[in-house]
């Protein structure tokens, strides 16, 4: 039975509220987190996005709250078939670049800025970054390093040794070639002109590059170049491939065209401060001054909501009826959101690990490739209480499904079975684990969240102590990090398991499959080489293909009803399998103050774009 959402909109102005607006000129947003660095090719989060967003402009951008309608930024035209710009049976996009445009440091706008921009990402492609979308749509791979491989004729670990230099002058020869019979042929520049080739027709292009989140915002070439971002040459680009977060140059650093530009990133202080680019092509912004904070603690939160110190505040969904009552806000709850939070599975831990225990099966601790046991993944499956997350902690402010899929997507069906809270099914799954073994041993892991995040606290709890309801050996203890250290510990596959949300790239179910199950997915990517080795086994529900190959098939197939039956199959083997929790998709909650105008509600948008932004009596 389908639900009716209702977008309920509730603005308290009580006795008590401000007679005047505190800190016209300012915008203070009580968030999180800070970002997890400022690198767009590298920038995977929505509290890195939500600065990017506001930083940089794109070709193109969502026509507000529409996922399916788009207004020219950077390019003057939004390239579509009937106006010619959309040529060669969809499989080049050209854009011609606006004039006029500065960067925050003076530098103008030009057509071989959005060139570097497209090919920077291409070959720095860090591992579980976003340039995924480029690489799939424009060449038909997903890493940069299948690409080298298949032109080079060997492995990425042949052509280079531990520091990245070819380990023959003819791979390095090879290399340089690479670039030019590949990389630079992609994207071309002609007059005033970009011309985007891609290796066959793909519908979400333009999503892709209208999010706001990172990847399709466009660097000034000469402050990379002089920043050390990449040189522009052929020769060497590989050194400037795949570096960490913090090897970049960009990781703290950003010189957009947007409407605000970057004055300081305070780690200490987890605040981001902005400042309006009085020359922003599109006119200054109303607001002259921008803080983002991560503030942990929701007291703090709703304390600067009170006193209007806060502009806007992160409000988790069970604190709805606190801030219902109180003055001066403006509370939209029940917000359309194309997300799933989800609890992923590491199937090969790092034995290094302080998350295991003693990494072993001894009832102290967990072997490294626990969740490489099916048993064990049902166990949990059945061991958490989805209703009861989503009617008592959220407020009913979210919605139970079957898999990593949200409702309205190609492919979802009520039809496919959900996960419930059993906890006599999970026994038994667990009993069947290790032989036997887990259930006479016990175990022992931490589970971590991202400080402030409650409702993943609470996540985690409701599991910790439903699985020692099951059986007191399983012990699990719960603790909060920082977001970038979260990221940092998955990165380094240090987490067993991980509690996340996931928000659509672009609004096709390729976007979620693709991402939680394939094994090259930016969540998937991060379940091990078991799992690798598992998504590449041939399977008879498949016919014979492997899940990879099943998921790359259904993203390639033009028929609709066939493509909704291959995302239908696949959900069927994710599901019996329990590759993925998805423990609710989030309805959103929205809290500011009734001073500021001017909010739109995209739900692909990392955050809140400022530019947008008045703060009126």
């Amino acid at each position: 039975m389908k639900k009716v959402f209702i977008v309920l909109m509730v603005t308290l102005m009580g006795i008590f509220a401000f007679t005047q607006v505190k800190n016209p000129d300012m915008i203070f947003d009580a968030t999180l987190s800070e970002p997890d660095t400022l690198d767009p090719h590298h920038a995977y989060d929505t509290s890195s996005g939500e600065v990017i967003f506001n930083v940089y402009d794109n070709l193109i951008a969502y026509d507000g709250e529409s996922l399916s309608k788009f207004v020219p930024m950077l390019s003057t035209v939004v390239p579509t078939v009937e106006n010619g710009y959309l040529r060669d049976g969809g499989t080049t996009y050209v854009f011609p670049i606006r004039e006029g445009v500065k960067f925050h440091n003076g530098n103008d706008l030009t057509p071989e800025d959005v060139e570097y921009t497209f090919e920077r990402a291409l070959l720095y492609n860090p591992p579980g970054g976003p340039v995924w979308m480029y690489l799939d749509p424009m060449f038909g791979v997903f890493s940069i390093r299948t690409l080298v491989e298949d032109y080079v004729g060997a492995s990425w670990d042949t052509i280079f040794d531990e520091d990245m230099n070819p380990t023959t002058p003819e791979y390095e020869e090879a290399l340089v070639n690479f670039y030019y019979d590949v990389i630079d042929p992609a994207v071309e520049v002609q007059g005033n002109e970009v011309h985007v080739h891609l290796a066959r027709p793909f519908a979400p292009f333009l999503n892709v590059i209208a999010s706001g989140s990172s990847w399709g915002a466009i660097l000034d070439k000469e402050y990379s170049i002089e920043l050390g971002i990449w040189d522009g040459n052929a020769e060497g680009w590989w050194k400037y491939h795949g570096w960490t977060k913090e090897q970049s140059p960009y990781f703290d650093h950003a010189m957009g065209t947007g409407p605000y530009k970057l004055v300081e990133w305070d780690h200490a202080q987890q605040r981001v401060t902005l400042e309006r680019f009085d020359d922003y092509w599109r006119g200054p912004a109303p607001i002259r001054r921008v803080i983002i904070q991560g503030v942990d603690e929701w007291s703090t939160r709703r304390a600067m909501l009170e006193t209007g110190d806060a502009d806007i505040a992160y409000v988790p969904a069970q604190y709805l009826d606190v801030v219902l009552s109180m003055d001066g806000l403006t509370v939209i709850p029940g917000t359309p959101e194309v997300s799933i939070t989800s609890l992923g599975f590491n199937w090969q831990v790092d034995p290094e690990s302080p998350y295991i225990g003693s990494g072993q099966l001894d009832g102290n601790g967990i072997p490294p490739d626990f969740f490489a046991d099916h048993n064990v993944r049902l166990g949990f499956a059945y061991a958490f209480d989805y209703d009861g997350m989503i009617n008592e902690v959220l407020n009913g402010l979210g919605e139970k499904v079957p898999t990593a899929l949200p409702t309205g997507f190609l492919g979802y069906s009520e039809d496919l079975p959900t996960y419930e809270l059993d906890l006599q099914k999970a026994e038994n799954y667990f009993k069947r684990a290790y032989r036997g073994r887990l259930w006479q041993t016990g175990f022992k892991m931490t589970i971590l969240y991202n400080t402030g995040n409650d409702s993943r606290r609470v996540s985690a709890e409701i599991l910790r102590d439903n699985l020692a309801k099951i059986n007191p050996r399983f012990q699990v203890e719960v603790r909060g990090v920082q977001w970038p250290t979260y990221l940092d510990e998955r990165e380094n596959m240090m987490l067993p398991v991980y509690i996340i949300g996931w928000v659509a790239d672009f609004p096709d179910p390729h976007n979620f499959i693709f991402t939680y199950y394939h094994s090259e997915g930016d969540y998937g990517g991060y379940y091990g080489d078991n799992f690798a080795e598992f998504a590449s086994l041939p399977r008879p529900e498949f016919g014979g293909k492997s899940l990879n190959k099943m998921i790359e098939d259904a993203a390639l197939e033009s028929d609709p009803a066939k493509r909704e039956q291959m995302y239908i199959d696949i959900q069927e083997f994710v599901f019996d399998y329990a590759l993925v929790l998805p423990l609710y998709q989030p309805q959103g909650l929205r809290v500011h103050r009734s001073w500021l105008k001017g909010w739109i509600n995209n739900p692909i948008w990392p955050g809140d774009y400022y530019y947008n932004y008045t703060k009126v009596e």
